[in-house]
């Protein structure tokens, strides 16, 4: 699959078939795409919490905020929850500042997971400080970002920002997840 079509279908997805299983060499393989992803300095200060349990996946669940703007979604019913997590930390004994590390992570994680057919979210609304305490993760790791992970089931499309200039996602009464994009034209300020 091509580039544009692979980064196309990776989208957030907020709803997991539970009864998939995400593999530990899945998640190695997608940590692998992380490891060679481009690091500020080369520092390389992130590290890597992995979930596939469902008891530690029940932990994780609590601590996390789905989707801002679905004011009445209160997240995924039991069910539909993820079937694993990668926590992303910053060592802080490596470096104090992560910069956009974090990020550029995810993205390569999320990319490879849209190639193996899974789904999943990057989630910047966590409890870190609870989550960190229940997890027993050493203080010199800071919670950077949560990775949900699973076989999505949901229907998540993309379409054209509308008269209204609105970016807000939202969903249909069919259930279908609504992105709209800005267009290229208006993402470009200075033509070549």
């Amino acid at each position: 699959m091509d580039l544009l079509t692979l980064v196309r279908k990776s989208r957030t997805y907020r709803r997991f078939d539970e009864n998939y299983k995400v593999e530990p060499e899945t998640l190695y393989e997608l940590i692998r795409l992380a490891q060679y992803s481009p690091s500020g300095n080369n520092m390389q200060p992130l590290k890597f919490w992995l979930s596939n349990t469902q008891e530690m996946n029940q932990k994780i669940f609590p601590h996390l905020a789905w989707a801002g703007a679905l004011k009445d979604w209160k997240g995924p019913a039991e069910g539909e929850r993820p079937t694993a997590y990668i926590i992303i930390l910053g060592d802080t004994e490596i470096s104090r500042h992560f910069g956009v590390d974090h990020g550029i992570a995810a993205q390569s994680i999320m990319l490879g997971a849209a190639e193996r057919d899974l789904g999943g979210c990057i989630i910047g609304s966590v409890q870190r400080d609870e989550l960190s305490q229940l997890l027993s993760i050493p203080g010199r790791y800071q919670i950077l970002l949560v990775l949900a992970l699973g076989k999505s089931d949901e229907t998540v499309v993309t379409e054209p920002v509308g008269q209204d200039g609105r970016t807000t996602y939202y969903r249909d009464e069919d259930e279908v997840h609504h992105v709209p994009k800005r267009s290229l034209d208006s993402l470009i300020l200075h033509d070549v």
